[in-house]
């Protein structure tokens, strides 16, 4: 089989045939780059990525994170890719020269890390979490805070985690119970239990920066009394390096069904007198500063989703191109040579259904990330708004579609191997393993259903919905007049209208019960995530339809073709099941709502 990360003409097609990421060179932030500088960035990460996370990606899932009481220990070639991927300025990559970053656009990052979460995702995690604490300390943090901690966090020396979750809670963070009481010289000691706290000790870094949210003594109940505070494993000294431990320790070990070498850990700050915090941002506001770095890790995690989907694609094709096994039923000779598992129409199928969510889950993220780009870069003001308001809307469901589907994606995996697809011997049952825990990082697909019904559509009087609608429509349109895409144009529109009548059926149960109209939010996420996709899907069938039009070569005939046949199938296939669906929420069903617990 051969071993490869990504699809590079997949990746080449989205960043600058889907999304035009070319185009970015023309803003005044990226005017000192070309599309060279964006190609051998790439590179560099399939390099990187290559030699120095995947070939340990198996043995660290086989060889967990060791604690023996005092010290954790990875296997030595955690380090050494942790090593590789600071060195290349990936962790500073979308910052600003003068912060010592690469000022790279946030798309050619987040295309570059879907090479790390192909080559092993669990090493990668560290680093994500790190970009992610480091964007925290650079937007909210003090010049003091800044100075101290965001250099080190960039060149890799010390490392970052979000610390949110509890024992006594997960996603209702309103009831967290960690305390900060002030110490009378402008820091804080925090006192609290977290747990589930993904790279929160490890030996790969001189210290550890948390990210922490509690409550100021006295601040008011409910989310509106949460604070954000910056708490250092190890306190700095006069010259800004680690010195003394602060009161923050490790209770132990998590260990998880996949993800295995990324440490997930239960953290007591203050067992003694409480560990110095440092506030960041103003007091209680702490939630809000937070749902950026939640906001970026939901693509990010989606976007890992994504990645190990495709790369449970790339095997699986690989396996069934190579496979003899049976004949075609039309072939009756017993004798007649087998042929390849990829001539037999039901594989096809479940090939053809894994490349629509691998690549439909990876255009999804990468338009995200776009939208991220434009909320920040763009020219005009109102461009920047507009992307900001689309971006929030889209967020539930760029988190949990490739979260599901990529699921779904690795299992059909495992299913194409066969009976190879479940030995440890091939990769296919490490990467379902790895993909199970997308569904839940970064909230399940329930608290995102309620999010997206219960908040994000009426935000702002519905602007984003709206933007969301208009552009669908303008693609409704362009493709309409194409030969090739006119048909699936048509289907789309259906769901599309399938979907407003949903929504607006659904905002008045909400309306008048909030307790049963938002009983089957997930459903309606799910809906939702489908015309979402189904959308991304006929932009690239328009793309492919064009450049066969033009005179592709025969190779690149191939790749087109392919785009629109996965797109047809997500026409045909995926969206006929929004119909039922759509007849459920309508009808306002009430079976599960209605459920009893003593009838379990």
């Amino acid at each position: 089989m051969t071993e490869s990360l990504l699809n590079e003409r997949e990746l080449r097609f989205q960043l600058y045939e889907l999304l035009d990421t070319q185009a970015l060179l023309q803003r005044a932030r990226y005017s000192e780059h070309d599309r060279a500088v964006f190609d051998a960035t790439l590179e560099t990460a399939r390099g990187i990525a290559a030699e120095y996370f995947a070939p340990h990606n198996q043995k660290a899932d086989a060889c967990e994170p060791t604690f023996d009481g005092e010290r954790v220990t990875l296997i030595p070639e955690t380090k050494a890719a942790w090593n590789a991927f600071a060195e290349a300025g990936f962790l500073a990559a979308h910052h600003d020269f003068e912060d010592g970053g690469l000022q790279l656009p946030e798309v050619i990052l987040r295309a570059s890390m879907a090479y790390f979460n192909a080559a092993n995702i669990a090493t990668v995690a560290y680093s994500f979490l790190t970009i992610g604490a480091a964007n925290l300390v650079k937007s909210f943090a003090s010049a003091p805070l800044r100075q101290q901690f965001l250099a080190p966090m960039l060149d890799g020396r010390f490392s970052g985690t979000m610390a949110l979750t509890e024992p006594g809670q997960g996603s209702a963070l309103g009831d967290l119970r960690t305390s900060a009481r002030p110490a009378g010289d402008g820091t804080y000691r925090v006192q609290g239990q977290k747990m589930f706290i993904s790279g929160g000790d490890h030996d790969l870094t001189e210290n550890i920066v948390h990210m922490v949210l509690a409550r100021i003594d006295g601040a008011p109940a409910g989310t509106r009394g949460i604070s954000l505070f910056l708490v250092p494993k190890y306190l700095l000294d006069a010259d800004g390096n680690p010195a003394e431990r602060n009161d923050v320790a490790l209770a132990g070990l998590l260990h998880k069904h996949g993800y295995r070498n990324t440490t997930s850990t239960v953290l007591n700050f203050g067992e003694r007198e409480g560990a110095v915090a440092y506030l960041v941002g103003e007091a209680n506001k702490g939630l809000s500063y937070m749902f950026q770095m939640m906001n970026e890790a939901r693509i990010g995690v989606a976007l890992g989703a994504s990645s190990l989907a495709y790369q449970s694609f790339i095997h699986a094709l690989d396996y069934a191109r190579e496979r003899p096994q049976g004949r075609l039923p039309g072939i009756k000779d017993p004798l007649a040579p087998q042929v390849r598992i990829v001539e037999h129409a039901d594989v096809r199928r479940m090939l053809l259904q894994q490349k629509v969510y691998a690549e439909g889950s990876l255009a999804l993220c990468l338009y995200a990330s776009s939208l991220f780009e434009d909320a920040h870069t763009a020219e005009t003001e109102d461009d920047r708004l507009q992307a900001g308001e689309l971006l929030d809307l889209l967020i539930p469901m760029v988190k949990s579609y490739p979260s599901k589907y990529g699921v779904i994606a690795s299992d059909i995996g495992i299913q194409v191997l066969g009976g190879s697809g479940y030995i440890r011997e091939y990769p296919l049952e490490q990467y379902y393993r790895d993909n199970r825990l997308n569904p839940i990082h970064e909230g399940t697909e329930g608290i995102h259903g309620l999010d997206l019904l219960g908040r994000k559509l009426l935000q702002n009087g519905g602007a984003g919905y709206r933007l969301f609608l208009r552009n669908v429509r303008q693609t409704l349109t362009e493709a309409s007049r194409d030969a090739q895409c006119a048909a699936l144009a048509y289907t789309l529109a259906g769901s599309l209208d399938r979907l407003q009548d949903v929504t607006e059926n659904l905002l008045g149960q909400v309306s008048a019960d909030a307790n049963l109209g938002l009983s089957n939010a997930t459903v309606y996420l799910d809906l939702f995530g489908r015309v979402l996709v189904g959308w991304l899907w006929l932009r690239m069938g328009l793309v492919a339809s064009r450049a066969l039009a033009a005179g592709a070569s025969t190779s690149e005939a191939d790749f087109y073709h392919g785009k629109l046949q996965a797109a047809r199938y997500f026409m045909e296939w995926e969206l006929a099941g929004i119909e039922a669906q759509a007849r459920l929420l309508g009808s306002a069903n009430r079976t599960s709502f209605d459920m009893q617990d003593r009838w379990f």
